[in-house]
């Protein structure tokens, strides 16, 4: 399947450098099979600590998961060389923020949670373990949307995470 990349699209106020914070940090995603298309019901994460051996000894992954459906072996790994941070002047444009070595497992959404970081602008104050998921306030504003490319989208709209 080769490399995904997980893309950003924010409005940031007040702060930058919006960032995944250290190697626990946990990737929400819904997976699909490239073998068979069955898609995950459960939200699963993946982390960039997790190293699973496959099978062969053909190396490792951050997650290895057998298909419920056609019972294929697939696998994912987080490339950590390409995790990003998105700052102040990414505002309003996508911006990818990870990428993943694919092997059968597809991520086709994502949902932000807690872990995240940010600095303020002008105060370099940062703040931590932020969660996209709840309204950020003491952040000055902060919205935002994602896209996994090809990914399953209602009328093909990207998903807004937050709205301050």
């Amino acid at each position: 399947m080769g490399k995904i990349a997980l893309q950003l699209k924010a409005t940031l106020e007040n702060v930058t450098n919006l960032r995944p914070l250290g190697e626990d940090f946990r990737w929400y995603l819904k997976m699909k099979c490239g073998n068979c298309g069955e898609i995950s019901e459960k939200w699963q994460y993946i982390r960039l600590m997790d190293s699973v051996a496959l099978k062969g000894g053909r190396g490792s992954a951050s997650m290895v998961q057998k298909c419920k459906l056609c019972a294929r072996e697939n696998s994912i790994e987080i490339l950590s060389s390409t995790i990003k941070s998105y700052n102040a002047e990414d505002n309003e444009k996508f911006k990818t923020i990870v990428e993943f070595e694919c092997r059968g497992l597809e991520p086709v959404d994502f949902q932000p949670q807690a872990g995240f970081a940010a600095e303020g602008v002008e105060s370099g104050t940062v703040f931590s373990d932020i969660n996209l998921q709840e309204k950020v306030q003491d952040l000055g504003g902060l919205a935002g949307c994602w896209r996994v490319p090809g990914g399953n989208y209602p009328s093909g709209e990207q998903r807004p995470s937050i709205q301050s």
